[in-house]
């Protein structure tokens, strides 16, 4: 062998070993910023595990209130995904494997039994269940064991759906800090997009949130919803006519396609085994609409067993409003909409309150002004919620009203043309 054929042999040998020629030309390269040509990428489609729904290499949310079989729906997915099945559109699904890492539920006599009553292929299910380092088993951690589930993942294979229950374990931070939740989510991002696997994360709607924006309900930072390419959510609709509740999953929100839509769904009880029952999902037919329109219009409460309605919170917005005495009715109405209220809700709370109306001026420029009836219970620890926007105090003193031939209606329709819904 040449002198010159040796040192090729050497070369390669030692280029094979650094993981390949395009390691050695990235470690060759210089540092700095690192940039990209458009004419130099290749346009390519959203590789969809359900259409519309999961994308694959992509985050998704599934949230909702309690009690409204959002693990069970997960697992209908991991179901449909493993035997092969139709989602509930009617499009077959290709079959894969899964993973599911939960938080809060057994694998054994919860999580399972589930699986079984929505007939999912098992040997294709596979539960994270935690990391061992140094012989020791520690909670899983996306942040640390991403390249160890990487490599466990590796020998499964064809894993399309990671399912992550709840999403806020993820966060050893605070979950209602942005950047700490975005510094959370972004090896769990880098996790789906590496595998080209879809991830659903489980979230629960915060407190007392009925009305608004359903992404913004998400529980945590407003960063879990940013952050996520598709929201969907899972709730009980309230029909204020006194007909029967129903469940629906609809889409909030979606960078990919369709942000509206959804199906109706309910949940049953089945023996999978002697002495061993467990819940699984019964799908409906196609709702129409946006999940605010659905949830808002329909008086959808916040899934505590009192059976509260949007227009319970909406009057607990309005007293929240009020309390800094007179405010302009058209300011009251905007903020009550950015808090996603209906027209429809916003009377409903103002006629139940008795919300005092009075006006000032006359024809076009008459205006109007809201306050809490005589008597109106304030609580003294009622946040002021920054998303909502500045509520405008009226510019006269009240005790100038005297003066301004001001007229005053309590519990009225309103009749000015200033306020017309």
């Amino acid at each position: 062998m040449t002198a010159r054929a040796n040192a090729i042999e050497i070369v390669d040998a030692k280029v094979a070993a650094a993981g390949g020629a395009d390691k050695v030309l990235q470690r060759l390269a210089p540092d700095g910023v690192v940039l990209t040509c458009g004419s130099d990428l290749t346009a390519a489609p959203i590789d969809w595990l359900w259409v519309h729904w999961l994308a694959r290499g992509k985050l998704a949310i599934l949230a909702g209130p309690p009690g409204q079989g959002k693990t069970t729906i997960a697992i209908d997915m991991i179901a449909t995904l493993t035997s092969g099945r139709c989602w509930p559109d009617g499009t077959r699904c290709e079959p894969g494997n899964a993973l599911m890492w939960s938080g809060e539920d057994d694998p054994t006599d919860t999580l399972l039994p589930r699986l079984m009553a929505a007939g999912a292929d098992l040997s294709r299910v596979h539960f994270v269940s935690g990391t061992r380092i140094d012989g020791e088993l520690l909670p899983f951690d996306p942040a640390r064991d991403s390249v160890l589930l990487t490599e466990r993942v590796k020998a499964i294979a064809d894993v399309r759906l990671l399912v992550v229950d709840p999403l806020v374990s993820v966060v050893l931070g605070d979950s209602h800090k942005n950047a700490e939740v975005r510094r959370a989510l972004q090896p769990l991002v880098d996790l789906a997009s590496y595998l080209n696997a879809a991830v659903l994360g489980i979230s629960h709607f915060s407190k007392g949130t009925a009305g608004r924006d359903p992404t913004e309900r998400v529980t945590g930072s407003v960063a879990f919803g940013a952050v996520a390419r598709v929201v969907m959510v899972a709730a009980k609709v309230k029909h204020e006519d006194g007909e029967e509740d129903r469940r629906i999953l609809a889409r909030a929100k979606s960078n990919l396609g369709p942000d509206d839509g959804g199906f109706e769904y309910g949940l049953e009880q089945v023996e999978v085994q002697t002495g061993i029952a467990a819940s699984r999902v019964l799908w409906g037919g196609l709702v129409h609409g946006t999940a605010h329109q659905l949830l808002v219009e329909s008086g959808e409460g916040n899934g505590s067993e009192d059976g509260r309605t949007a227009t319970d919170d909406a009057v607990e917005a309005l007293v929240r409003i009020l309390r800094r005495d007179m405010v302009p009715s058209r300011d009251v109405i905007a903020q009550m909409k950015r808090e996603s209220f209906s027209e429809k809700v916003i009377r409903s709370a103002r006629l139940r309150i008795g919300v005092v109306v009075r006006r000032s001026g006359f024809g076009k420029e008459m205006s109007s002004y809201w306050k809490l009836p005589p008597g109106a219970e304030i609580p003294d620890d009622e946040p002021i919620h920054a998303q909502s926007g500045p509520v405008v105090p009226i510019p006269a003193h009240p005790g100038e009203w005297a003066s301004m031939g001001t007229t005053e209606t309590q519990g009225q329709e309103w009749g000015d043309a200033e306020v017309v819904f």
